[in-house]
């Protein structure tokens, strides 16, 4: 995940003036807090790791800060949370998730409404469950799951999902009316996980009507007698044959993006990438041929999101209002294609976002594994209630007037309105996070300081793999 504070805001109570630090998660608007806040959570992480563990937190001062003083500390604090963020162990823990969880309902101080949401399976079949208006999206999918009987052991290898008709005409079976509709997917990349799921017929008819909307829509490839044969299966309602077939396509439990460019064997070809399994796979389109390329995820040292905006000099001071919604989102990626040969790899992408959220989903997954570990279950997590967590609200002023509007891109965390799914692929989202990403001017040649996410999967290539 990218997180950022790319602004902040003066806020006066009473006779005194104090500064917010506006938190954006993926590019998008998540929290607000102030210095004395994050400094607490500093304290709470120094506490449970110690202070070696930690980056260097800002300093206190005692005099009033100056402008460029107050510009210092939200690069050193924007800094901070993000190297906090990529040690997997912090990243992950209960007192990370309870701080955001917290500063997020403290930013709302929304009043809890009773409410109804719609949740759909990849067939179409309509889930309605009743929720309150700050419930947490985690809260959405245990509610779903026990509405259909997912046993708890499986709730968690299910995430929730934004989906919507394209263009072209590409779009799911769960969404024939081209608006935008959550639906439940399974949400792990290693196909051998499905076994799990066999064993019981709530999850098996899930992976069902997922595996038939996926080979619908053609993100798992088929030739015309496996696809005649799967249309016997289906035919004679062989279900679980029926996935035993589809598990040997190409493709099959990945996720396909839109077309988009990389400079990879060439600048600006045009790409497929779908990500599935353990890897990246780029399907380059060189002239009138198909390349097709694969990038292992524990090859890849790290990956970076920037912002390119085409036609400037450098810096985005000075950009228009139209420069600024044209600017790009750009993926790269460090991989390791022989011993001592690293190589960038350039992905220009609308989805960008949700390319890294899948990235660092695999790579949990494999250290998930590689640990012995098992999928959380709804009683391990942490829930945070209306007044609950370790940390101290902001102030009563603010909270009464905060704005709460343009916040309908989902995050990988909770998102403020706590309707939205774990992903999207809306195209909003680009311009949402033009103002929380580093500013790249055109050819990339100046470019500042970047967020870097190291890969806890990476391995290295020793003698016997060349």
């Amino acid at each position: 995940m990218h997180f950022s504070i790319p602004d902040t805001e003066d806020v006066r109570e009473g006779s005194s003036t104090y500064t917010i630090y506006n938190i954006y998660v993926n590019g998008v608007f998540h929290c607000k807090a102030r210095y004395k806040q994050l400094r607490q959570f500093h304290d709470e992480l120094k506490k449970e790791y110690g202070a070696f563990a930690l980056p260097e937190f800002p300093k206190k001062k005692l005099l009033a800060l100056s402008a460029e003083e107050v510009e210092q500390r939200r690069m050193m604090l924007e800094r901070y949370i993000q190297l906090v963020s990529q040690d997997h162990q912090i990243g992950t823990s209960d007192l990370f998730n309870a701080f955001l969880l917290t500063a997020q309902q403290e930013s709302q101080k929304e009043e809890a409404e009773q409410d109804t949401l719609d949740v759909y399976l990849m067939n179409g079949h309509k889930i309605t469950v009743s929720l309150m208006s700050t419930d947490q999206t985690e809260d959405v999918l245990e509610m779903v799951s026990q509405q259909i009987e997912i046993p708890d052991d499986y709730v968690y290898y299910f995430g929730l999902y934004l989906v919507k008709k394209e263009e072209d005409g590409d779009t799911s079976a769960a969404n024939k009316n081209g608006v935008h509709r959550i639906v439940l997917r399974k949400a792990y990349w290693d196909s051998a996980f499905d076994e799990d799921l066999l064993e019981d017929k709530v999850t098996m008819n899930l992976l069902y009507v997922q595996a038939n909307s996926d080979i619908e829509r053609q993100w798992v490839l088929a030739s015309k007698d496996q696809l005649s044969h799967l249309a016997s299966l289906r035919k004679k309602n062989s279900k679980r044959e029926f996935l035993r077939v589809a598990r040997t396509l190409k493709f099959y439990g990945y996720m396909l993006f839109k077309p988009c460019f990389t400079d990879y064997l060439q600048q600006n070809s045009r790409v497929i990438v779908s990500a599935g399994q353990t890897e990246l796979n780029f399907r380059i389109q060189v002239q009138d041929v198909i390349k097709e390329g694969s990038f292992k995820i524990t090859r890849m040292r790290c990956w970076r999101i920037t912002t390119i905006y085409p036609n400037s000099n450098g810096s985005s001071s000075s950009l228009s209002s139209s420069e600024k919604n044209s600017a790009q989102l750009e993926l790269s990626f460090e991989y390791l294609m022989s011993r001592d040969n690293l190589q960038w790899v350039s992905i220009i992408s609308d989805q960008a976002m949700l390319m890294s959220m899948c990235l660092q989903s695999m790579v949990d997954e494999l250290i998930m594994k590689k640990k012995s570990k098992k999928f959380k279950k709804p009683q391990d997590r942490l829930k945070v209630g209306k007044n609950g967590g370790p940390f101290k609200p902001i102030s009563r002023e603010l909270s009464q007037g905060l704005d709460h509007s343009n916040h309908d891109v989902a995050t990988s965390r909770e998102q403020n309105n706590n309707k939205q799914p774990l992903m999207t692929e809306d195209q909003s989202a680009i311009n949402k996070a033009v103002g929380s990403m580093r500013k790249l001017g055109k050819g990339l040649q100046q470019k500042e300081e970047e967020t870097i996410t190291e890969n806890d999967a990476f391995e290295g290539i020793g003698d016997d793999d060349l």
